[in-house]
């Protein structure tokens, strides 16, 4: 009896989970429950980073409002389905996915339920969003005491700018990043894709094993609000820096400096034609040691002994010659072949290479194990790429492919809340699964 007096009822807690579902520790977030509301890239992001690590993670979806990265391409197969999205099944591995109105009132209250029973709770939704919902973090404290709230949106839940609605490419432009990109004299190039997305993920994911460890310590839940525009921000330290401190724009003669690099500035240090069709090479020289090396890989052209470029200084002057004679070397090799040749010779380079590149012909990734097949009931058999980082003692795992949609209704719905097969078809007749 005194054992248990001394011991935290969240150790306790985490004690009967794993047991209730047969875990053994053999990955480090098994018996913790992540209540998924998110959606598109940012949210899915870090559930899938936390999924891949042994949390059981329950996606809350509606049919009527469908997640739309679910309807985004590639689509496998002639026709788009709800399920043949490789996107979605990409970033939805390791998860179950349940139907669930949540303007229901039925709807709402089992979601208060599974809310209940889980460990944390993650959305990525317009700031108000959930209070609309009548499920703001006081909310979810009278349902959980110890609740961990994970919320992303673009700035956040505070401030003049809360209400503002973001995309990943906005929020990129307005931390900053967007500007910082592009090459010298040209106009900003930004980032196409959704790459704030991504990292805001990836925060995410750190947060929320932050505030776990923190909550097994002391028993205490805690909200996290990020801002995907703050997360994009940090990311401009020197560049702020630059402009606090000595009053220096960054759009100015030099800057950006696209591949070339800025500090240390040195030379040569830029991307370069090769053999074959958009087909390129990496090459960065640190010091005076490996710009001969890279002169005796060249076979000591003529031009590559002229005094110019004998000093970094030199080379920096002479930059756009430099860059000039070092493509019209490659340009005749093989990236690949001249990648290991440069290596081998001790100069840092790396090919610039595709998706196709890294899925079918990277060595180190075969050598690594990289890629995982998976089964998927729409898609067959799917590849799927491995997990990082890479833990000796509790690696995380592919275990499952993407969830069909609603997949798992029933599964959770009987198997978590307690619904007996007759309540479940009271509720499903009632429209609260769609």
């Amino acid at each position: 009896m005194s054992f248990f007096l001394f011991v935290p009822w969240h150790y306790a807690h985490w004690a009967v989970r794993c047991v209730e579902y047969g875990f053994v520790g053999r990955l480090p977030l098994e018996g913790i429950r992540i209540c998924d509301l998110t959606w598109i890239i940012a949210g899915p992001t870090a559930t899938r980073v936390l999924a891949d690590f042994g949390a059981d993670v329950i996606r809350v979806e509606h049919g009527q409002a469908v997640d739309a990265i679910r309807l985004g391409r590639p689509i496998v197969g002639e026709s788009p389905t709800l399920n043949n999205s490789g996107f979605f099944n990409y970033i939805n591995r390791n998860k179950r996915s349940v139907l669930l109105n949540v303007r229901h009132p039925m709807g709402h209250d089992l979601l208060k339920r599974l809310i209940a029973s889980s460990d944390v709770v993650v959305e990525n939704f317009s700031s108000g969003v959930m209070d609309s919902w009548g499920l703001g973090y006081d909310e979810l404290r009278s349902i959980r005491e110890d609740i961990i709230y994970c919320a992303l949106s673009g700035f956040g839940h505070s401030g003049r700018d809360k209400e503002y609605t973001t995309w990943g490419p906005t929020a990129q432009a307005l931390s900053g990043l967007s500007i910082m990109s592009g090459l010298p004299g040209k106009q900003p190039a930004g980032w196409g894709y959704s790459y704030m997305d991504h990292t805001a993920g990836y925060y995410a994911a750190s947060a929320i094993m932050m505030a776990l460890y923190h909550r097994q310590q002391t028993g205490e839940g805690q909200q996290i609000d990020l801002s995907q525009v703050e997360a994009g921000t940090v990311l401009t330290g020197p560049a702020f820096l630059d402009a606090t401190v000595n009053g220096h724009s960054w759009r100015r003669e030099g800057l950006p400096p696209g591949n070339r690099a800025w500090q240390p500035e040195v030379a040569p240090h830029n991307t370069y034609p090769c053999a074959g069709e958009d087909r390129w090479i990496a090459i960065a020289v640190m010091n005076d040691a490996e710009w001969q090396a890279l002169v005796r890989a060249m076979d000591e052209p003529a031009w590559a002994t002229d005094s110019r470029f004998a000093t970094n200084e030199g080379r920096l002057q002479n930059q756009d010659e430099l860059d000039e004679h070092i493509a019209a070397w490659t340009r005749e090799q093989s990236d690949r072949d001249l990648t290991a040749f440069l290596q081998a010779a001790g100069v840092r380079a790396g090919l610039v290479q595709k998706a196709s590149d890294r899925f079918e012909d990277d060595p180190q990734l075969a050598a690594r194990g990289w890629w995982h097949n998976l089964s998927h009931a729409e898609l067959d058999d799917c590849e799927y790429d491995g997990v990082v980082p890479r833990l000796d003692a509790t690696p995380g795992e592919l275990r499952t492919a993407s969830p069909l949609l609603g997949e798992h209704t029933h599964e959770v719905m009987t198997g978590i809340l307690g619904l007996s097969d007759e309540e479940y078809i009271d509720h499903e007749t009632a429209g609260v699964f769609m």
